[in-house]
């Protein structure tokens, strides 16, 4: 068992689904909710309300892995912010290094899902979830953890610094998969990947940081950065080397997308609960491509994130 740190955000799901109303009609290269006028009135067939954010999804793999479970994100005491709190607590995982923040609501995803399709249209008010510069990284002095995993801070490269510098001092590894904030600022992000220990990039993400059109690529230049890199490509898979060993991958199973929310999430933080557990990198790859898929073919952005003891089947994947 190891102790895991994740660092993101917090975030109510409001889900409006309904299967006739927001069905996605196409405009060259984009689409929308067609049958949504504006001024009109839409009868939705069901409401879920669930919990996610990027530090919360990564934590919840991580408890069900049977790891130490610690998230750092901000909320707020409203009602929302509470259904957080028992979520995290149901899970097991230690929320005492939460911060709550009295002028900002936590932050709320409402989305609209087509139950056909499982297409959304996610509208987000951050809040809470908006800045993290309250974060105090001495916090990792008293929690000690053995890996730190980062998803994305909205661009605030200078917390990410301060977390990426006192997590090497302590000696904790670091997993880092960035958004687009972070990535918005390429030259100085490269400069940050001299302390992270993995890396966990989509196909378009890591051309934005490195040259090259093919993953393998991208995989060459990255791993001039980072000893370990995995880059995803939607349903083509993705390829991962750690230094020693490079595999090309599929995806797990072809199956039913319910909702694709909490995806990217679930196969990075898939990826290292394995890894902490000491586990080789290819059952690594195949646990972090089964948690995605697993997740959606549910409802919400972790409803199915797996249990440690899940059996497993083989996929696609190749050492090249």
């Amino acid at each position: 068992m190891a102790r895991i740190v994740s660092i993101g955000s917090a975030l109510q799901d409001i889900y409006l689904i309904d299967h006739d109303d927001l069905v996605p009609t196409a405009i060259g290269d984009a689409a929308i909710f067609g049958k949504v006028l504006v001024g009109s009135k839409v009868d939705i067939d069901r409401i879920s309300y669930e919990i996610g954010g990027g530090g919360v999804n990564s934590a919840i793999t991580f408890a069900r892995h049977g790891h130490e479970a610690v998230f750092i994100g901000n909320i707020s005491r409203d009602p929302a912010g509470m259904a957080i709190v028992k979520a995290l607590n149901r899970e097991g995982i230690d929320s005492s290094y939460m911060n709550f923040l009295e002028r900002k609501s936590t932050g709320t995803s409402v989305i609209l899902l087509d139950s056909k399709s499982g297409e959304r249209t996610i509208l987000t008010c951050r809040g809470a979830s908006e800045q993290f510069g309250n974060f105090d990284e001495k916090d990792l002095d008293l929690i000690q953890p053995d890996w730190l995993y980062v998803t994305t801070l909205r661009g605030d490269l200078d917390t990410l610094t301060r977390f990426f510098v006192r997590a090497k001092k302590l000696g904790t590894k670091i997993m880092f998969n960035p958004g687009v904030r972070e990535l918005e600022q390429a030259d100085t992000l490269l400069g940050l990947l001299k302390y992270v220990d993995i890396l966990n990039v989509n196909k378009d993400e890591a051309s934005n940081l490195v040259p090259g059109k093919t993953l393998t690529e991208l995989l060459s230049h990255l791993s001039n950065y980072v000893e370990t890199v995995i880059i995803t490509d939607g349903m083509m898979g993705g390829i991962a080397t750690n230094g020693a060993e490079t595999y090309r991958f599929g995806i797990y199973e072809d199956v039913r997308v319910k909702d694709a929310t909490g995806a990217g999430d679930a196969f990075g933080s898939g990826f290292l609960a394995r890894t902490a557990d000491g586990r080789d990198f290819k059952t690594a790859l195949v646990f972090a491509s089964a948690n995605s898929t697993s997740v959606i073919t549910k409802l919400g952005a972790n409803r199915g994130i797996l249990e440690s003891n899940t059996k497993l089947h083989m996929m696609p994947i190749q050492k090249i």
